[in-house]
């Protein structure tokens, strides 16, 4: 039976392109049902992958294709979530498409996969990873340095989301003859609240400047956010570890409370969180404990979104690692 999903996928976290060489390129990603599944390609034809380009903010669609293609291969018990989405072409998101939930005979050697054109509009060149770097942005075929008299922090955040970095840190004036820019520099203002999906969603506004490549923008936002369950029987149940700079560490549970644990079950597609009499013990963590003090409400969508001490400041040891169990979906 069709129906009409509504508030489901109607928001860039809802869903992605995994597995190809850019984020506008890979198999088909929906989240549903507080969960993350594939799209099965029955059905599946250029009209979806227009809507999913133009929701994910990429560039006009360029082919479907298998969604095999692109690794690593999907778990096991990931589901199928969706079939035969019908889109004209025309809707914003998949979430104003028709589709079907009650997914039958359609395997993972079935799923969707979707390549759109990649825009690259603002980059940071020069740093040591994609996440920090001096601004640029791009107009036609050419890239512009950015002013820091021309910025705001609120546009830094921006940017951090639109590159799928973590949280934003600073926002400075640079640069050395090693790492300033070369030619044109920016001749607008992005007028952002901080809120915008895109740099290209802030408003902005011609500025006239006589800035030099000395006072082009240096950006840092922290690395991209992740985090696991280790040491349990499953993926929802089992010792806490969220990335940091590469490295896996522990969670301290000083001020952790149930509604920190919601939000780890909801991030992770797993089910309402467990309360046990006593938690059961998945052993002790080895090495870093990244955070400390996380006080969640409950509402957020990550667990980077709760207020926290600083990264790798703590007063804990690994007797005070943070367990967490879900129910399966």
């Amino acid at each position: 039976m069709a129906l009409l999903l509504s508030l489901v996928l109607g928001s860039l976290s809802g869903v992605q392109l995994v597995g190809g060489d850019h984020r506008c390129k890979g198999r088909v990603e929906v989240r549903y049902g507080g969960q993350w599944g594939t799209v099965c390609d029955d059905g599946w034809d250029m009209n979806d992958v227009t809507v999913l380009c133009r929701e994910l903010g990429c560039g006009p669609a360029k082919v479907t294709i298998t969604g095999t293609l692109f690794g690593p291969v999907t778990p096991k018990d990931q589901k199928v979530l969706l079939q035969m989405v019908g889109c004209d072409g025309t809707e914003e998101s998949l979430s104003q498409c028709e589709a079907d939930d009650d997914v039958f005979n359609c395997r993972h050697d079935e799923d969707a996969g979707a390549e759109c054109e990649f825009l690259e509009i603002v980059r940071l060149a020069g740093g040591p990873t994609h996440c920090q770097g001096r601004v640029e942005v791009k107009f036609g075929r050419d890239w512009s340095s950015v002013c820091k008299a021309g910025w705001s922090f609120a546009a830094t955040k921006v940017v951090c989301r639109q590159l799928g970095c973590g949280r934003a840190i600073l926002t400075r004036r640079c640069c050395n003859k090693a790492t300033q820019g070369q030619g044109d520099i920016w001749l607008r203002k992005a007028l952002c609240s901080g809120q915008e999906v895109r740099l290209e969603d802030c408003l902005s506004e011609v500025w006239d400047h006589n800035c030099t490549h000395n006072e082009d923008t240096w950006v840092e936002c922290e690395d991209p956010f992740d985090l696991r369950l280790v040491g349990g029987e499953s993926r929802c149940a089992g010792r806490l570890e969220v990335l940091h700079k590469g490295e896996w560490g522990s969670v301290c549970d000083d001020s952790w409370r149930q509604a920190a644990d919601q939000v780890v079950c909801r991030q992770l597609g797993c089910g309402e969180p467990v309360s046990l009499p006593v938690r059961r013990r998945f052993g002790r963590g080895h090495g870093r404990i990244w955070l400390d003090e996380v006080k969640c409400s409950g509402s957020e969508q990550s667990l980077e979104q709760c207020p926290h001490r600083l990264w790798g400041y703590h007063d804990c040891d690994h007797q005070e690692d943070v367990t967490v169990v879900c129910k399966e979906q």
